[in-house]
């Protein structure tokens, strides 16, 4: 962690639980306001479930989708949404694993079957659900988001950045390459890659070749490695792969990348 203050105190930061249908409009408040029984209603399709962080100030918000990695949605991934919130965001954590009972594991061989199970096509359903929800959030800008994930969650990110059109930007620690890689050519916003200089679970050529397509195709993406971290260096919950110092670098690039994607939506934004 470094001295630099972050816009809002962890005491500023508001959170509630969230659940909104996924591929189907978004109900809005004021159909709660017409209609005293749709809380009663028996959902007939796939609802995304999750949690929505916010600074406590009346006025709208950037907003980042924040995507977990293979152990589902832990401690972590909401203090991250906590820290990020804390930076001036409106911050929307999904769980991608709401079609299997939402599950959270430690286990390693449980994590990857129920990584394995989901399916890319309901996956970016989801997180394209995810934006039209926060677009009817008052505490969050229209249409002026980003993505962020970790491991399969960064995965998740990069593909993503290759179908919504108005994202402002992607920041993926450790993610995989998109499939195929010529699906880069229709990436919409600039990209802040992790790389750990000692992954042996997203190979080297992987990388290198997210950076030729970017280059190929004109696009912006960087790529920064941290030497002789492992994957996985931001979970601090896996004591074997956590790595303080890069985690802490990484962060701040982060975050720095991140005020330059929302630079003109964030100056309009009351300082603290």
């Amino acid at each position: 962690m470094t001295d630099r203050a972050s816009r809002f105190t962890p005491q500023q930061i508001g959170s509630i639980p969230v659940r909104f249908p996924s591929g189907a409009p978004i109900p809005h408040i004021s159909d709660a306001m017409t209609n005293p029984y749709i809380k009663t209603f028996i959902p007939k399709g796939v609802h995304v479930e999750g949690m929505f962080f916010f600074p406590q100030e009346k006025t709208a918000f950037p907003a980042v989708v924040l995507l977990h990695e293979r152990w589902g949605l832990t401690v972590q991934v909401k203090e991250f949404a906590g820290r990020l919130a804390c930076e001036g965001y409106a911050v929307l954590v999904p769980n991608l694993y709401v079609r299997q009972g939402g599950m959270v594991t430690a286990n390693a061989e449980v994590a990857d079957a129920l990584m394995a199970r989901l399916k890319e096509t309901d996956v970016l359903q989801d997180l394209t659900s995810c934006c039209e929800y926060l677009n009817t959030q008052d505490q969050v800008k229209k249409n002026v988001h980003a993505v962020m994930g970790f491991g399969m969650g960064g995965t998740f990110a990069l593909r993503f950045g290759c179908q919504r059109r108005r994202l402002r930007g992607v920041v993926s620690f450790y993610g995989d390459m998109v499939s195929p890689p010529t699906l880069l050519k229709d990436l919409f916003c600039p990209v802040l890659y992790h790389r750990p200089g000692d992954d042996k679970v997203v190979p080297e050529g992987n990388v290198a070749q997210l950076q030729q397509m970017a280059r190929e195709h004109g696009k912006r993406v960087e790529v920064t490695t941290y030497d002789g971290a492992p994957h996985g260096f931001m979970n601090s919950l896996r004591p074997e792969q956590y790595r303080k110092d890069a985690a802490d670098a990484a962060w701040e690039r982060t975050v720095t990348f991140l005020s330059e994607c929302f630079k003109a939506d964030l100056a309009a934004a009351p300082a603290r």
